[in-house]
């Protein structure tokens, strides 16, 4: 029995995705982003409600809607990441885009349905990687044959390469003897090959090749989507190029094993599988919706009408409706929609009322402090510092930062943040660069370094006059 348009196997293999619960996203949320309790509550109850609704009755399924996410928060506080982490947990097909990507049907532009077409192809990518996973031991193999092939061709065969070819009887057949003196040849090159003793050979080998006609379709809605088709179509003709390449036997096993991996893969059961997983738990973040908000409730015009048009193509979008790309139609209905935008301008009641019901839920996140800012420099996996000290450490340098330095940097981002404009998290990028920027450039040419430590004095005097320079730190800060 089918229901929503996925097996009950297939609808179990996508439930087990969203194992965890609420608080343990929120803890794996907690790893990369500070704060923003109440965001990351909201988010991780919306991924364990689409866990819930597949585990919940068939004939409920249906009826069970997404519950959609607005954040509203200043630029730099996490809204971005937010969502990027939740796919990644969720193992969800997810796509970012801008919302002023997007034109009004009948401008020159991309229209909205564009987003979901994007989203099968990110998905059809990573269901491809999984399944190429998956077969890589079978395609390894049947490689390593085709290179024993190349290197002891069968018998009887014209192509000798660069292999060595056994001598057979006058009749050109081979006797018991030869038979098994081939074998035993072949069995030692086995061995060198998978010991890598002949990576350096090199051999002549036929492989598909990548080029084809580049086709553009410049026009209206849809007509993208029959640019792509009719590449398809014209890419094809004539069957895929074939191409002899001479190539180290090291490299001659990568393209190999990528080709017979193609061969092993069912593309049409991907295709199934991505779509499957587009409908049941694809994640659309759509950044600055607040740029195509109407600044005032009345009066409008010019922009304000592109922007509201915009906003009513959008809609049946995120309210459930078939989107028709080039693997099949796509419903929309359980993607959810996760919205952000800063909201300085306008505010979320300038969205058009119908859109606003689609986001029931609205987290506000707040602006970071300077308590925050020392926690982004040390507690997360990704840290900045912890990034700068691998970067260096490529280098052979080991860099430190003391507690006060740390501080005195989280300091400088929220004085700087507060007197010219407030970009959250992103200030700590570029005063970390503006700080160490000498060291960055000097290290290659100091082979005696080895360490270096950071204190509070070194940030004072690197970056002090700068903060105190009210015009330099707008361009530089």
């Amino acid at each position: 029995m089918q229901s929503n348009g996925i097996t009950n196997a297939n609808s179990s293999d996508l439930a087990s995705r969203h194992e965890l619960t609420p608080r343990q996203i929120v803890a794996e949320l907690d790893k990369y982003i500070i704060g923003q309790g109440d965001a990351k509550k909201s988010v991780a109850i919306a991924l364990r409600n689409r866990w819930r609704r597949l585990n919940a009755p068939e004939e409920m399924r249906d009826e069970i809607m997404p519950n959609n996410i607005i954040m509203i928060g200043p630029t730099g506080v996490g809204k971005t990441e937010i969502a990027r982490r939740l796919a990644r947990l969720a193992g969800a097909p997810f796509l970012k885009i801008e919302a002023t990507k997007f034109t009004e049907v009948g401008y020159v532009g991309r229209d909205v349905e564009s987003m979901i077409r994007d989203l099968c192809d990110i998905a059809i990518s990573m269901v491809r990687d999984e399944h190429t996973e998956s077969v890589q031991e079978r395609a390894r193999s049947m490689t390593e044959e085709r290179i024993l092939d190349h290197l002891i061709p069968a018998s009887g065969s014209s192509d000798t390469g660069t292999g060595f070819l056994l001598k057979t009887t006058e009749t050109g057949t081979e006797n018991d003897a030869d038979r098994d003196l081939r074998e035993r040849t072949r069995e030692k090159f086995r061995e060198k090959l998978r010991r890598g003793d002949l990576d350096e050979r090199e051999i002549e080998i036929e492989v598909t090749s990548d080029q084809s006609p580049m086709l553009q379709v410049f026009g209206p809605m849809g007509m993208e989507e029959m640019g792509v088709n009719l590449q398809d179509l014209f890419g094809n003709l004539g069957g895929r190029k074939r191409k002899k390449r001479r190539v180290p036997i090291a490299e001659a096993r990568e393209l190999l094993t990528q080709e017979e991996a193609q061969k092993l893969i069912d593309m049409d059961k991907v295709t199934r599988e991505a779509i499957q997983r587009v409908e049941q738990s694809g994640i659309v973040f759509i950044d600055e919706i607040d740029k195509v908000a109407s600044r005032s409730a009345s009066g409008r015009s010019g922009p304000d009408v592109s922007r509201e048009g915009v906003q009513r193509d959008l809609l049946p979008i995120v309210e459930g409706s078939a989107v028709m790309t080039k693997y099949g139609m796509v419903k929309t209905d359980h993607i959810l929609f996760v919205a952000s935008g800063a909201f300085h301008v306008s505010k979320p009641s300038d969205l058009i009322p119908e859109l606003q019901g689609r986001f029931p839920i609205r987290v506000e996140l707040t602006s970071l402090d300077e308590e925050d800012f020392f926690k982004i420099l040390m507690q997360p996996k990704n840290a900045l510092l912890k990034q700068y000290q691998a970067l260096l450490r490529s280098e052979g340098v080991e860099i430190t930062f003391t507690d006060d330095a740390v501080r005195k940097i989280a300091g400088i981002a929220a004085e700087v943040n507060e007197q010219i404009e407030n970009i959250g998290a992103r200030r700590l990028h570029t005063i970390l660069t503006t700080l160490l920027e000498d060291i960055l450039y000097d290290v290659p040419d100091s082979m005696d370094l080895a360490e270096i430590n950071i204190d509070e004095a070194t940030v004072t005097t690197r970056l002090a006059s700068i903060v105190e320079d009210r015009d330099l730190s707008h361009y530089i800060l």
